[in-house]
């Protein structure tokens, strides 16, 4: 070994510590990570793929999941796509890649929860009598607020946004698609007793609703593989 090899060897070591019975290493930015390895670190990337908050995303951002809930691997990212190829789900209707990930600069905000888009997902096959999700994002923060409905009328949205409002305060601002279930008499009645404005996206102006299509598109990848996934259990 030479001696720019003993050297890197030697500061590696430094970032490392055990405490029995796990060993530690701590990163640049002093955050302290527990070494995985083995079956140990696969049985972690399966939680944080296909668990019941995993989702099946791609390799990339799963083995990102697992760095950011305090673990370390040296083959993660390998690990991670290793498990993706190998993920039956995955491979039959694809995993969700970047383009599914919401963007993270799409509107100016000053505040959390100061402005939410909203839209509809469905219809799908009927589940206990309901066929549609409500998504409403928060634009800052990139929150997500779901509601599965059994229909997609002015109705169900006016309540499911009082109860928005009640919850995270009342917005400045909520942005549209010009579905008839948002541009109504009952919907501008409540943006009005709220004084809540009502901004409505246009093929002229795309950006305004792409957030909450993208968290749609997301979401619907993730029902269509764990659906799947139930399906053939």
């Amino acid at each position: 070994m030479s001696s720019q090899q003993k050297n890197k060897f030697f500061k590696d070591v430094k970032r490392y510590f055990w405490d029995d019975p796990f060993l530690f290493k701590i990163y640049m930015d002093q955050v302290i990570r527990r070494c995985v390895h083995g079956q140990e670190a696969i049985k972690i990337l399966k939680a944080f793929h296909n668990g019941p908050t995993g989702g099946h995303h791609g390799p990339n951002y799963t083995a990102k999941k697992v760095f950011d809930s305090g673990f370390y691997s040296p083959t993660i990212y390998r690990d991670a796509h290793d498990l993706v190829k190998s993920c039956d789900a995955c491979q039959r209707q694809g995993n969700i890649s970047q383009r599914d990930e919401m963007p993270q600069n799409s509107i100016q905000v000053c505040k959390i929860f100061d402005v939410w888009g909203i839209d509809f997902i469905g219809s799908f096959p009927s589940s206990r009598w309901n066929k549609y999700i409500l998504v409403a994002v928060d634009y800052l923060s990139k929150w997500v607020e779901v509601k599965v409905l059994p229909t997609n009328d002015a109705r169900v949205v006016c309540k499911f946004l009082k109860s928005l409002f009640a919850r995270f305060g009342t917005p400045c601002a909520i942005i549209s698609d010009r579905g008839t279930h948002f541009c109504n008499d009952q919907f501008a009645k409540v943006m009005l007793k709220y004084g809540v404005t009502h901004h409505l996206a246009t093929a002229y102006h795309p950006q305004t609703s792409r957030l909450v299509e993208v968290s749609n598109h997301g979401l619907k990848r993730i029902l269509e593989r764990t659906v799947g996934e139930n399906r053939t259990s």
